[in-house]
């Protein structure tokens, strides 16, 4: 009996064809209509077409007609299958959101899929149900209980206030290089050295790197900025301790603003941030001359936000950190090279939040009167 449903492929459909079986990116049931209508323009038999593709004969029948009735796209993509009906209604659904946004039971971190399943069912909610259809609920009302976001939650009072509204003046005042204005933190690195040589990168493959690796210690890094000139610097060191902080303040007054009257330093309240650490590390005479063109401003406890050199750290970090690097004298390399790009460029922030907008809206944190 002759075929009904002929294949007749033209260059470019054989030339798709094989691209579907060679680049492997496509479902498994596409690729199978692919090989079954290759073999069939070669006027193969269904019943060896099914044979060497591991389909049902009725399978090769049905896409050589969906071929010849629709087209290439046609054959290839699935059918339209009818809508399943719902295992949960709009007040079971309800019911279901509201569990899982809810503590979960003693003894348990969060609610798993599984554990509603099965509450569900203990409570008569349902007969039975499957965690397949939990996990489906939350996902298309586009609700994750599941998630917690670590936040300072700062203590706002009278001195928050001060402190906060200190900042944003001094940010707000116009540039003066006889009076500076610069941001000072730090921030831990850990060198990591490479196990295995990475392998390089590759036409549709990206560059592959051992997950295993060797730590070679943790450093630290002073960074300063000066907003307003577009100037930073970032200093390695093995340490952070008082020792480490007052001789960053020598190099700020005597090497990096020697021509300054004055320098106003923003810092947030880390014990080792203090004028008095000069004492333990100079003489009592150097101490006072360092600190006499140093004036402190404090940021608020749990408020890092206010420092802009915790930004340019971020962008330090985005830049030129991300990646392992194994020794102290090539991350200064490194970070000398960002750095000195980004002076150039005399790349900056601008701040716009001012001391106006703050009692606008952040009035309900302002201590009543």
């Amino acid at each position: 009996m002759a075929k009904k449903y002929i294949v007749d492929l033209s260059e470019d459909e054989v030339l798709q064809l094989q691209a579907i079986l060679k680049k492997g990116k496509h479902k498994a049931r596409t690729i199978t209509r692919a090989n079954i209508l290759l073999m069939a323009a070669e006027r193969e038999t269904d019943t060896a077409i099914a044979a060497a593709v591991r389909v049902h004969v009725a399978t090769v029948e049905r896409t050589r007609e969906k071929f010849v009735i629709g087209g290439l796209e046609f054959a290839l993509k699935d059918g339209e299958h009818p809508p399943k009906p719902k295992k949960l209604n709009e007040k079971q659904e309800a019911f279901l959101i509201g569990t899982a946004c809810s503590n979960p039971p003693e003894g348990r971190v969060r609610w798993t899929m599984q554990l509603l399943a099965d509450h569900l069912v203990s409570v008569g909610i349902v007969d039975s149900i499957s965690d397949e259809t939990i996990r489906q609920t939350p996902k298309k009302n586009e609700i994750k209980p599941w998630l917690k976001e670590q936040w300072c939650i700062p203590e706002v009072n009278a001195e928050y206030v001060f402190r906060m509204e200190d900042v944003l003046d001094l940010y707000n005042e116009p540039y003066n290089p006889k009076k500076p204005v610069l941001c000072l933190d730090k921030r831990p690195y850990q060198l990591v050295e490479e196990v295995r040589k990475p392998i390089p990168s590759e036409p549709e493959q990206p560059e592959r790197y051992d997950y295993e690796y060797k730590r070679n210690g943790v450093v630290n890094l002073f960074a300063f900025f000066e907003p307003l000139a577009g100037w930073r610097h970032i200093e390695v060191t093995q340490r952070r301790t008082k020792v480490d902080f007052a001789k960053q303040l020598k190099n700020l007054v005597d090497v990096y603003y020697p021509q300054a009257d004055v320098i106003r330093l923003v810092v947030d309240n880390l014990n080792i941030h203090t004028p008095s650490a000069l004492y333990e590390v100079f003489s009592p005479q150097e101490a006072r001359r360092i600190i006499q063109k140093l004036e402190f401003h404090y940021t608020p406890k749990h408020a890092s936000w206010l420092n802009q050199v915790e930004i340019e750290l971020s962008v330090l970090s985005r830049q030129c950190l991300e990646r392992r690097i194994p020794n102290v004298e090539t991350l200064s390399s490194e970070i000398a090279a960002w750095q000195s790009q980004r002076n150039q460029q005399k790349a900056s922030v601008f701040w716009g939040f001012k001391t106006k907008d703050a009692r606008k809206k952040m009035q309900r944190l302002y201590p009543s009167i």
